[in-house]
């Protein structure tokens, strides 16, 4: 224990259920050298270690093109960690590093020979997380070189060991891509060694709809078609491409948000409730509910999908440019920074409610959030002159990045005259609990090292998410397609995505 007991531990951490402890394992990154390591995956590590939730048995390997030696991985996981204590530089010094190039079997070679040196040293016993924090291009041949070198099957230790793969989105770029992609992948690994990670599950807020829904006796009954009028769900950011205009040219919003973030927590909002709270019991209830979604026709496409693209325009005070202005992009460019959505689910719960998903790069702020608008009441009686200030009554899950919940309903306003208008009641995380939330890859990581993969991706999953959107692909693939309608960065988006909404309005918080 001598590398994790010198770590300066908050003592709210204390209490901390040690079931959730990471067992003696080897995390083995992929990409090692890249951004998404640096960024999210090397800091959140240094916090599991700082929360005391990583054994002592555990190193992380990095593998990348990359010419590092060991003590480079090293530097640039103590730089990347955040942290400057002194249990964690320790740990660091266990990690190792491999370059080379993902297609030579020498590569694999290597990786292998370190793997079994750690298990000599560091008695983690053949236990693996292999993630693949690469481009998409190589998920397949990794995976197979994996089998190819014998890293894909578990240790013969022992009934507990285990071999997992975590892959990050996207699972495919359309229906056919996703499925052959699956394929290729279970050629080599079994669907419980599979872990598809979309950090969306990981985000306390988005878990927290589950909490709301089935936790509360309050809430549920009203979850449904006889009191909510609509649903909407918006995922908003405020910046533009930036350094990802290579990806996002060959994505677009559609594939980068909709059909991955924005389905997933459609799903957690629809679903009906789970029999056990578990991986299979959440991830049936979320298969079905994204089973009864309406496929739309190629003829139903232009009326219930909007895109835009951003123009020159102001956000926060700041001029900036436009998408096609941006660097790596094309002066004609059709592909899209913005969706807006209307879909049915034709199901007992939500038949006739209308779900709106909106998402978009160069929005005036950064938001997530989930609203549920309630239907009127039956009879107001007060005069018209009472109530002009009265909206419906609204449930509002903000995801990010003010993390809480708003309920909207209707108070009489003081004063002698009797006048009634629409309030929020708050509700926030960050004054209700002292707790710290831990980042979703934290929590995802730590999924993953466990065994739990109640906050990641079915197979199931991936391919009904494709099937509501392929459609919507191959609509904006025809010659005849109109283009993305333009919109002014720092605007809510095009003015034809509020055609979707059928005289009600977007929400823009």
């Amino acid at each position: 224990m001598a590398v994790l007991d010198d770590l300066d531990v908050n003592p709210l951490l204390e209490g901390l259920d040690t079931e959730r402890r990471a067992p003696p394992c080897v995390l083995v990154v992929f990409g090692g050298s890249g951004d998404l390591t640096s960024r999210k995956l090397l800091p959140a590590i240094a916090q599991l270690a700082h929360r005391r939730l990583l054994p002592t048995a555990f190193s992380v390997v990095g593998v990348a093109r990359t010419e590092w030696t060991d003590d480079d991985f090293r530097r640039h996981a103590l730089a990347s960690g955040g942290t400057t204590e002194p249990g964690w530089a320790r740990m660091v010094e266990g990690f190792r590093y491999v370059a080379g190039d993902y297609a030579e079997p020498d590569t694999f070679e290597r990786l292998r020979a370190v793997l079994d040196e750690i298990d000599a040293t560091r008695g983690t016993g053949g236990n693996r997380v292999f993630y693949l924090a690469t481009v998409p291009q190589v998920f397949a041949s990794v995976a197979a070189a994996l089998g190819r070198h014998g890293l894909a099957k578990r240790s013969a230790d022992g009934p507990k060991s285990f071999v997992r793969l975590v892959i990050e989105k996207p699972f495919g770029h359309d229906l056919p891509s996703a499925r052959q992609l699956d394929r290729d992948l279970h050629e080599v690994f079994d669907e419980n060694q599979l872990y598809r990670i979309d950090h969306y599950l990981g985000k306390e807020t988005v878990q927290n709809v589950l909490a709301l829904r089935f936790a509360n006796a309050i809430f549920e009954p009203i979850w449904n078609r006889r009191y909510v009028d609509s649903v909407q769900i918006t995922v908003a950011e405020s910046v533009g491409v930036g350094h990802r205009g290579g990806f996002y040219e060959s994505a677009g919003a559609l594939r980068d948000i909709v059909q991955n973030h924005v389905m997933q927590v459609l799903a957690l909002t629809a679903m009906e409730p789970p029999a056990t709270v578990d991986a299979e019991g959440i991830r049936d209830e979320k298969v079905k509910a994204l089973r009864a979604v309406k496929v739309l026709s190629p003829g139903e496409v232009p009326d219930h999908v909007v895109r835009g693209q951003y123009a020159r325009g102001w956000v926060e005070g700041e001029e900036v440019p436009g998408y096609r202005e941006e660097t790596g992009i094309a002066p004609t460019s059709p592909t899209e920074t913005y969706v807006a959505a209307r879909l049915t689910i034709d199901n007992w719960r939500w038949a006739g409610v209308p779900f709106f998903l909106r998402t978009g790069k160069r929005l005036p702020k950064r938001v997530t959030e989930v609203a549920l608008t309630f239907r009127d009441v039956p009879h107001l009686p007060f005069p018209s002159g009472m109530s002009t200030q009265l909206g419906p009554n609204a449930l509002v899950l903000r995801i990010q990045p003010d993390e809480g919940i708003t309920l909207r309903f209707g108070a009489k306003v003081p004063g002698q005259a009797f006048r009634v208008r629409t309030v929020n009641m708050d509700f926030s995380y960050g004054a209700a609990f002292v707790e710290e939330s831990p980042e979703a890859y934290e929590r995802l990581l730590l999924d993953a090292m466990t065994g739990d993969p109640t906050l990641f991706i079915r197979t199931d999953e991936v391919e009904h998410a494709w099937r509501i959107w392929d459609p919507v692909l191959a609509a904006w693939a025809e010659p005849t397609a109109p283009p993305p309608f333009a919109y002014a960065a720092g605007s809510w988006g095009p003015d034809e995505a509020t055609q979707l909404l059928h005289g009600r309005t977007w929400r823009n918080p």
